[in-house]
């Protein structure tokens, strides 16, 4: 069982599979700063997720197929984004996508999304037989047991529903401010600290 299967175990009730985190201001760590997570799992055993607006520079969906030896359809959108999912395993490859496609190894996520990270999902993307809706990231987000739960409480961090326009949306740097305003924020309110009552 991997490390993502794991955390996918044993759900926590009430726990933030299938939303979004947002960063707040005074994260405190560059590579979060004004990131959308879409949480995959959340469980006793931790929590993983993708960071959705954050595009990696200089690699496109072309040069993923080129680097992987398979073949695209005439019809392959070679600007296809690439994302940097999060800092943890930052050379393997995740495709977050629609439940119209499955496939042996895929994680059922709330709210009728799921994970795949074979190639086998490439190939089927890249010849037009992939999920309708998808994207391709690079690495994930992880926390330990408790980890995001303090963070939340640290005020590190907003929740709220995930929605598809926002998900698989090419406009990364609108979906910050775009994922605030769901939650009725203006991010010109938001100051870089917190506190607890």
């Amino acid at each position: 069982m991997t490390n993502i299967e794991k955390i996918g175990a044993s759900k926590i009730e009430n726990g933030l599979e299938g939303q979004f985190l947002i960063a707040m201001p005074g994260i405190g760590d560059p590579r979060f700063h004004r990131s959308v997570i879409f949480i995959c799992a959340h469980s006793d055993e931790g929590a993983m997720g993708l960071i959705i607006n954050q595009s990696s520079d200089g690699l496109n969906f072309t040069d993923l197929l080129d680097q992987l030896k398979i073949e695209p359809d005439k019809e392959t959108d070679a600007n296809l984004p690439i994302r940097i999912g999060g800092p943890v395993e930052s050379s393997r490859g995740f495709v977050l996508h629609s439940a119209d496609y499955g496939e042996d190894g895929v994680l059922e996520i709330e709210g009728g999304y799921r994970l795949t990270g074979t190639i086998d999902i490439l190939r089927a993307i890249a010849q037009g037989k992939g999920p309708t809706k998808h994207m391709i990231a690079l690495g994930y987000t992880g926390w330990a047991p408790g980890q995001l739960e303090q963070e939340l409480q640290q005020n590190g961090w907003l929740s709220c529903d995930a929605e598809d326009s926002l998900i698989f949306a090419r406009d990364d740097k609108a979906k910050w401010v775009q994922a605030l305003s769901k939650l009725g924020i203006s991010p010109e309110l938001l100051s870089a600290g917190g506190g607890n009552a």
